[in-house]
């Protein structure tokens, strides 16, 4: 297959990695990059003085000899480009969360199955080595079943303007849990305050119950003195504890447990038993999680195959952020998945 031309619309944030590490693979070529702003387009020309700088869309769009297109724009615009994109016949990477509703979501989705392009959407951690080894541990049944996980992501900003803070950091916990349980979420309850920008929650609690009874927390904020990236998984016979923060030894599993009586005949009988045993940190190959996703993305396209986050995935997300929103509204109740559509 001939090398493929990639382009990249919004060169802020996140944009720039995307170019750099699509330009590190043999298989494309990254041709043309777009942002509104002509400082952020003259910093990317002076990076890369071969690439074309444009600031419109729509230059990308008709663009016959463009392959591939990767959106990195704030998620209020992910919906307009990512339809354009696909309708021009380009293959498609959005970064997360995949757009703003769950109707736009089916939209996309339907429309690349139709059109048959890849649609991926940009849920880095589950390339990365940490998430791929809790997933092995966990599928291995090293840990038991899991009974719970907690999961915080805490910061002192970056706040934005058009997504509260669920939106801006929980698709990253919630597409690990998706991932790694594979098992269905039923419902959610969401609770959270804004305190800096009206009608903008910078901080959120959310609990997501799933089929087999299981259910997980998430604690996300944008106002907290520590930056926190923690992740628990507790099972029947061990625990889990991911923290992103950590250089090297980013896994810690603890053979930790509580064990209740097979059996008794009075209360004075039953006693819990606590286990105590070792921590080990399991070894992680290093490798760049979003070289790998770009890499993923690519090989999709070549070969046709499903993306471990394709459409499907970024929608089931935006479904839990959408329920989320909705608990959130009515003070925290339980909003079930199903009442979605």
């Amino acid at each position: 297959m001939r090398m493929l031309n990639v382009a990249v619309i919004g060169c802020g944030y996140w944009g720039p990695n995307l170019v750099r590490n699509f330009n590190s693979l043999s298989e494309c070529d990254v041709t043309t990059v777009c942002d509104s702003s002509k400082d952020r387009l003259a910093h990317m020309q002076k990076l890369y003085p071969y690439i074309k700088t444009v600031s419109a869309a729509d230059e990308i769009f008709n663009d016959k000899n463009i392959d591939a297109v990767a959106i990195a724009t704030p998620v209020k615009f992910h919906y307009e480009l990512a339809m354009k994109s696909l309708r021009a016949g380009k293959h498609t990477f959005i970064e997360k969360p995949m757009a703003s509703s769950v109707a736009e979501c089916r939209e996309l989705l339907g429309l690349a199955l139709e059109e048959s392009l890849t649609l991926m959407v940009g849920h880095t951690f589950i390339y990365s080595p940490p998430v791929r080894k809790i997933k092995e541990l966990v599928e291995s049944g090293d840990l038991g079943g899991i009974q719970y996980v907690s999961s915080r992501r805490l910061n002192l900003g970056l706040y934005q303007k058009d997504i509260n803070v669920t939106w801006d950091l929980a698709p990253h916990d919630i597409s690990i849990i998706l991932h790694v349980l594979n098992d269905t979420p039923v419902s959610v309850n969401c609770q959270g305050k804004a305190h800096v920008s009206m009608g903008v929650e910078d901080v959120c609690n959310m609990t997501i119950n799933f089929a087999n009874g299981g259910f997980c927390t998430i604690q996300s904020s944008w106002l907290d003195p520590n930056k926190i990236r923690e992740m628990t998984f507790v099972g029947e016979k061990k625990m889990l504890v991911y923290n992103d923060l950590e250089p090297i030894e980013k896994i810690k599993v603890y053979d930790k447990r509580v064990e209740k009586p097979p059996h008794y005949d009075t209360f004075a009988d039953f006693h819990y038993s606590y286990h105590y045993g070792d921590m080990y940190s399991p070894y992680l190959n290093q490798f760049e999680p979003l070289k790998e996703e770009c890499q993923h993305f690519l090989d999709c396209i070549k070969t046709n195959c499903k993306s471990l986050t394709g459409g499907l995935e970024g929608l089931k997300v935006v479904q839990i952020l959408t329920a989320a929103s909705e608990s959130l509204r009515q003070n925290g109740v339980a909003v079930s998945l199903g009442d979605l559509g």
